[in-house]
C-alpha cells in the first residue's frame, strides 16, 4: 500500500486533484462572497461580527492554496492548510448534523447540503493530502523537480 501511496505519478494525480478542487471552490466562493458568507452564517458556530471576513478570506486561502499545489510549489504547506481546512470543515459539518440542521455546505457555491456524503468526501481529501505531506511527487510545473527516485 505504501507503495502505491508514494508513487510518484500517483501523489501528482491527487496533487493536481486537490488543487483543482480547492482552485474551483475559491473562485467560486469569491465570486459572490454574499452567497458564502450565507453559508457560513447557517452554520451558527462564528460570532456574527467574524463571518464576513471568513467569507472574505477563506476563498482566497483555497484559491491560493489550490494553486500553490498545483503548481508544485511549497506541497507540504500547502498540503497542511488544505488539511487544517478540511478538518475545520468536517468538524463543523459533524457539529451542524449533529444539531439537526439540513444546510448547504457553501463548498461551490451551494446546492449542496450537508451529510455523509460531503464527509467522506473531505475524509478522502483528508487522506490524500496526507499523503502530499508525508510524501513528495517530485514534479513541479514550474520547472523545478525534487526527483527522489
Amino acid at each position: 500500500m505504501k507503495k502505491i501511496l508514494s508513487n510518484k505519478y500517483f501523489l501528482l494525480a491527487v496533487r493536481l486533484l486537490i488543487g483543482f478542487v480547492f482552485v474551483y471552490a475559491g473562485a467560486e466562493k469569491i465570486s459572490n462572497p454574499e452567497s458564502f458568507a450565507l453559508s457560513v452564517s447557517n452554520y451558527r458556530l462564528i460570532p456574527i461580527w467574524f463571518i464576513n471576513f471568513a467569507a472574505i478570506t477563506l476563498p482566497w486561502i483555497e484559491l491560493i492554496a489550490g494553486l500553490l499545489l498545483i503548481f508544485g510549489v511549497s506541497i507540504k504547506e500547502s498540503s497542511i492548510i488544505i488539511l487544517a481546512l478540511l478538518i475545520i470543515f468536517n468538524i463543523a459539518i459533524i457539529i451542524s448534523l449533529a444539531r439537526g440542521l439540513n444546510i448547504d455546505c457553501g463548498c461551490f457555491g451551494g446546492g449542496t447540503k450537508i451529510g455523509i456524503l460531503k464527509l467522506s468526501e473531505n475524509f478522502l481529501m483528508i487522506v490524500f493530502g496526507f499523503c502530499l505531506v508525508i510524501f513528495d511527487s517530485g514534479f513541479s510545473l514550474l520547472g523545478k523537480s525534487s526527483d527522489k527516485d
